[in-house]
């Protein structure tokens, strides 16, 4: 290795300690805080005045649901699929039942999310159609019979939708034997 010539070694040295201390600066820059933030406490709770609340059914009172419309539907030689959904339009249960056609799984889903979001049988708000028929373009829903509304305090808490037998009348029908099962 070449030896550094005493002129070159001082100029490296020089190079150096500028490097150090430009790091050493933009570290103590970076680090520099502004000034502290306001406390959060630790355990904040919001009020009870900002807070709302809704009911929902239970997994087992929607299975309860879904059971009863897909056996009404069985007694009656119907091969149909059952959606429950919540509040929120969220699925809590779906049930196909034996030989019940690959549509029917879907339909059934957007039949019960329209009669929740609805607060009404799907059979009625077909009716609503001949005078807003842009109805059928909202998204997820289908307006066809064979939903109906869960309530409480006359508010909707679930939807029960059925698909796959002949008529949405029939399907509706199977909905309300879901519907009967969780009513008082």
């Amino acid at each position: 290795m070449k030896k550094l010539s005493p002129r070159a070694r001082v100029l490296t040295g020089a190079a150096a300690t500028a490097l150090v201390g430009a790091t050493a600066f933009g570290a103590v820059s970076a680090t520099a805080a502004p000034a502290a933030p306001q406390a959060v406490p630790a355990r904040a709770e919001a009020r009870d005045t900002d807070l709302t609340r809704s009911t929902h059914l239970s997994a087992d009172a929607a299975t309860r649901a879904a059971q009863a419309a897909l056996h009404a539907a069985e007694k009656d030689g119907q091969k149909v699929s059952v959606a429950v959904v919540d509040r929120n339009g969220n699925t809590v249960v779906t049930l196909r039942g034996d030989g019940a056609g690959p549509q029917s799984y879907a339909s059934a889903e957007r039949k019960a999310f329209t009669a929740v979001s609805w607060n009404a049988p799907t059979s009625e708000l077909v009716k609503r159609l001949e005078t807003a028929p842009q109805l059928k373009d909202i998204p997820g829903t289908l307006f066809l019979g064979g939903g109906a509304p869960v309530k409480a305090a006359d508010a909707p808490i679930a939807g029960i939708g059925v698909a796959g037998a002949p008529s949405g009348d029939l399907d509706e029908k199977y909905a309300r034997a879901g519907v009967a099962a969780v009513s008082d």
